[in-house]
């Protein structure tokens, strides 16, 4: 077994689905979003699985709409984050 090929932060698949809602990869370049990534997911606790139908079936709703509405936070405090330190960085 292989951690990165078993096992992974289902965290991730959230703040990626998100990502995607919001297009910020029309907005923003590679380096960007790879640095607003790892800010989004600094912030969030580790969930880990293996197969994505384990958490379809065994999550309660609720906790799934508390992963996705801590995913929303995390997202927006880490672009005002990043916006503010890259606007400072090209001065």
């Amino acid at each position: 077994m292989k951690i990165s090929d078993d096992i992974h932060n289902y965290y991730e698949k959230l703040v990626d689905q998100h990502f995607a809602t919001l297009k910020l990869e029309e907005s923003y370049d590679a380096e960007f979003i790879a640095d607003l990534v790892c800010v989004v997911l600094n912030q969030l606790p580790t969930r880990y699985i293996r197969h994505e139908v384990d958490m379809a079936f065994y999550l309660p709703e609720s906790e799934r709409f508390e992963m996705e509405s801590n995913v929303k936070v995390a997202i927006a405090k880490a672009l005002e984050f990043m916006k503010e330190h890259t606007q400072s960085v090209n001065e």
